[in-house]
């Protein structure tokens, strides 16, 4: 049943009201229905430490839409929510919070450190969760998953240790990228490459066999020199053949060191003499371990150099001892110069440090299923929206390396390794890893516990996150995977998630996927996802990526304060092409408020402008419309109605979601407010048009709900009730969106002609008004019009001229065969002549034109003058210099526009 709605939107009581009855009644509840298609989406889980950004916004804003249009479909769908545990983020938190009461991890102890983590949890973890609700997320709440609750870390468990026992895990000694701040190893993902400004240092070492004869070795890196054991040159340089074999002393510590041949040296970088530090550069490593040369490792974990470095040297920051081991070299005649250079460093995506390669114990993975995960893309099985990025991930694939997962932290999935007590581990053997009388490998761990000790680190947390699409579901526990509806719901429907992490995580879902859900059967059984949908980056308005830094992130919530989440969502949508990165503009939050409004004052007007009819179903809605009684502009509006859903439903197959906003932007202001609500306001007065009018607007407004709903769910979730849409206490997520069908069954059907016929009225309008605006005319309504028309269109005219004079402000529209010096537009019914000398002062009309006309002469022939000085345009910023340019075109632009009026006022 209808009912009054207030003269204003009040998004804040709406939302609340609204989001409150949704969870009462279970409206995100999954459920398995064999008489439904399933569709499921799994959030991408936010950090356990994190609070509401607008990439969150924006990733969830999408998902949310996606599901709320399956739900009309009739889909039975599912989001699944979670947070995740973000093992070193988390960690490094709580270490902030203990050094601020004079505590480090270690004086607690692993036991009591884990239980403060898992306090500050309980007391912060579930904020994001919460302000996801304030967002409109319609996810199933009751099914929010936690990487560190028993279930998911039992499967994180299990898959390593089904892994280990298939040959993907092994330990072993490598090379990794360590974290000095962290103090934890990372994979290659989570190392981000700087352009950095730094110092070549060009120095010498003697050659032992040849006293007083020097070689000379260029490097970024002299703080790593006292770990050198080696000096490498390649084979085919001439220069240097000869010293291949000889020795060259090492300047500090100082020992005699060899010098090789080995063809990955770079001839033309530096001097073509490559120092070989195998502990502290990958590269290194391998020219070391094919010539034999000793590992000579001269960095603490923390970063600062160790007594191998030397007495003078050891405690010191490697970024002080590099300026120190400078220093040294000078003062021994050593160093030779001192040269700029940019190069890319790795840096530490969490710590933002420098990187440093390190030789470390850990445990790596050979990726399972590596051709399969190509082959699902390739052949379109996993479609990627937009497509350009499956050659990212296919060229990331072709190049793959094994996976670090292993990190030094505490919290997070200890990895289920235990050694027997009193072996060294620092010798153990990939047989030994097999052997069970040394190494044991199991969820529950060793039967005798007293005799083993568990390995101290804990799993990548990426580890436990490329398990998500199927261990959310109770996997691998069948009872509860099958009371989850993992079979019904797996594989998900979309994926949606940012480009940086295809790597990180999208790839190893997939991977995941096809090694452990359905071994033996098709592809698209096994797959996690079929779409994967990649947002863009959301940055400010002069380009920047957002960052607490910059201070030029917005906080959500402040937004959904002041605009509403409605206005929010309709907002960032409104400028999120597909894959493309966002300039954000709060001015667009403001229009999505804006546009809410004139929904809510649409769906007034139409509550205030009759009875309310029978709107109970659609067909009720249809029931009311009398066919014969349709004027031009209601075919024409049914028409847009028709064709406005089938855009949108386009936009959903092909995800385009901003286009779908601008879709529905232009029918509901444009088409209908615009247009069709203020051409009918005379027929309301009709009694004989006035039920079929309101009629239409019923229809529309129901329909323009409908497909806004997804978007905006709060004000379109208010207005469905406040209009006595649907059945008592039905929601608008359970009634399909599209009405076509109906309304041929209904036996409505648009006739081109007419839709023409007002399509040309509306254009006619337009046309009209931005010619009086050319004149200021546009608030006058008297004024008179000349049609120079054929007769078909006049007959048109004639029919509307009430709508036409009322529509374009006209107090008169006369046809004449010609019309000489007045005004014209050409418009799909004929040209149109404005009388100016009825409407305007003509002599003050062109003074205030004249006096507009030299000022924009003086500016264009500065301008010119401007642009035409070398000195300006070789030394000012180009921005500068196409600013000035463009301002020039714009004023000869109005300059000749300007030249045209005066002309049609006949001066």
């Amino acid at each position: 049943m209808a009912t009054e709605i207030s003269n204003s939107y009040d998004p804040k009581s709406v939302e609340s009201k609204w989001y409150a009855a949704w969870q009462d009644a279970g409206c995100f509840s999954g459920r398995v229905d064999s008489e439904r298609e399933p569709y499921c989406i799994v959030i991408p889980p936010p950090n356990v430490t994190g609070v509401l950004t607008m990439g969150h916004v924006l990733n969830n804003t999408i998902q949310d839409i996606l599901i709320r249009r399956a739900r009309q479909e009739g889909k039975s769908a599912l989001w699944i929510p979670g947070t995740d545990h973000a093992g070193l983020a988390t960690q490094t938190r709580v270490e902030k919070v203990l050094r601020e009461e004079g505590l480090t991890r270690h004086d607690l102890g692993r036991e009591k450190f884990l239980e403060r983590v898992w306090e500050w949890r309980e007391r912060h973890g579930n904020i994001i969760i919460e302000q996801l609700k304030r967002l409109g997320a319609s996810c199933d709440w009751d099914r929010t998953v936690f990487t560190m609750d028993p279930h998911y870390s039992r499967a994180v468990l299990h898959v390593f240790v089904e892994l280990f026992k298939r040959g993907h895990i092994y330990r072993g000694r490598r090379m990794v990228n360590w974290c000095p701040a962290s103090r934890t190893a990372l994979s290659d993902e989570e190392v981000i490459m700087k352009p950095q400004r730094g110092i070549l240092y060009r120095m010498r070492y003697e050659i032992v066999e040849r006293p007083g004869t020097f070689v000379e070795i260029s490097t970024t890196r002299p703080e790593t020199l006292m770990g050198d054991t080696g000096v490498a040159v390649h084979p085919e340089d001439e220069r240097y053949r000869d010293l291949v074999g000889l020795h060259v002393w090492r300047p500090f510590p100082r020992e005699a060191i060899p010098i090789v041949a080995d063809p990955v040296v770079d001839r033309e970088f530096g001097t073509g003499v490559l120092k070989i530090t195998p502990a502290h550069d990958k590269v290194d490593f391998e020219i070391g371990q094919r010539h034999n040369l000793p590992i000579r490792d001269v960095l603490n974990p923390d970063g600062t150099l160790n007594e191998l470095a030397g007495e003078e040297f050891a405690g010191m920051d490697r970024f002080e001892a590099r300026k120190a081991a400078a220093r040294k070299l000078a003062e021994l005649g050593l160093l030779v110069a001192e040269e700029p250079y940019e190069n890319n460093v790795g840096f530490s995506e969490r710590a933002d440090v420098p990187i440093e390669p390190r030789l470390s114990e850990q445990w790596f993975l050979r990726y399972p299923r590596v051709e399969e995960a190509m082959q699902a893309v390739r052949d379109g099985v996993i479609r990627f929206h937009p497509a350009r990025w499956s050659k990212v991930y296919l060229n990331w694939l072709e190049n793959i390396q094994d996976w670090c997962i292993s990190r030094q932290v505490w919290w997070g999935h200890r990895i289920p390794v235990w050694y027997r007590k009193g072996l060294d581990r620092s010798k153990l053997t990939e047989a030994d890893l097999r052997d069970p009388e040394k190494v044991h490998v199991s969820l529950e761990g060793p039967p005798d516990p007293e005799n083993w000790e568990q390995d101290e680190d804990v799993l990548d947390t990426w580890a436990s996150s490329w398990l998500w699409p199927f261990a959310t579901m109770g996997w691998p526990d069948e009872a509860a995977a099958k009371q989850a509806g993992l079979d019904y719901f797996y594989p998900t429907a979309t994926l949606v998630t940012g480009p940086d992490i295809i790597f990180f995580w999208v790839a190893r879902m997939i991977m995941a996927g096809l090694e452990f859900m359905r071994p033996g059967e098709p592809l698209e059984r096994r797959i996690p996802f079929r779409d994967v949908y990649f947002t863009g980056i959301i940055r400010d308005a002069q380009g920047r990526k957002m960052s607490k830094s910059l201070g030029n992130s917005p906080d959500p919530l402040d937004l959904i304060d002041r605009y509403g989440a409605d206005g929010l969502r309709f907002g960032i949508m409104s400028i999120a092409p597909q894959g493309q990165d966002i300039r954000f503009a709060e001015e667009r939050v403001e229009g999505g408020r804006n546009f809410c409004n004139k929904l809510w004052n649409a769906c007034r007007f139409r509550r205030i402008s009759g009875p309310a009819g029978d709107n109970s179903s659609l067909d009720a809605i249809l029931g009311r419309i009398d066919a014969a009684a349709l004027d031009a502009n209601d075919h024409a509006i049914l028409s847009r109605l028709l064709e406005t859903e089938e855009a949108i439903e386009k936009c959903f197959v092909e995800y385009e979601f901003s286009r779908a906003i601008q879709t529905l932007y232009t029918f509901f202001w444009n088409d209908f407010c615009d247009w069709y609500v203020e051409v009918s306001k005379a027929r309301l007065q009709d009694p004989a048009q006035r039920d079929t009018c309101l009629a239409v607007q019923d229809l529309v407004i129901r329909q323009a709900l409908l497909l806004l709903h997804p978007f905006i769910p709060f004000i379109t979730e208010e207005l469905w009730h406040l209009l006595g849409y649907g059945r008592e206490g039905q929601f608008i997520q359970n009634v399909a969106p599209g009405c076509r069908d109906a309304v041929a069954a209904a036996g409505l059907r648009t006739e081109p002609a007419l839709v023409e016929e007002a399509q040309a009225l509306k254009a006619a309008v337009a046309a009209v008004r931005a010619l009086k605006a050319e004149y200021n005319l546009a608030g006058k309504r008297d004024v008179r019009l000349f049609a120079v028309v054929e007769d078909a269109a006049w007959g048109v005219i004639e029919r509307n001229e009430a709508l036409l004079q009322r529509m374009m402000g006209a107090a008169s529209i006369e046809r004449r065969d010609s019309v000489e010096g007045a005004p014209a537009t050409l418009t799909p019914l004929g040209t149109l002549h404005l009388d100016l000398s009825a409407s305007l002062d003509v002599a003050a009309e062109r003074e205030r034109l004249g006096r507009e006309m030299e000022k924009l002469e003086k500016a264009i022939q500065g301008a010119r003058a401007r642009l035409a000085n070398e000195s300006f345009t070789a030394k000012a910023p180009p921005a500068v210099v196409e600013g000035a340019r463009r301002q020039l075109a714009e004023n000869e632009a109005r300059r000749d526009e300007i030249a045209r009026l005066l002309k049609a006022l006949g001066s």
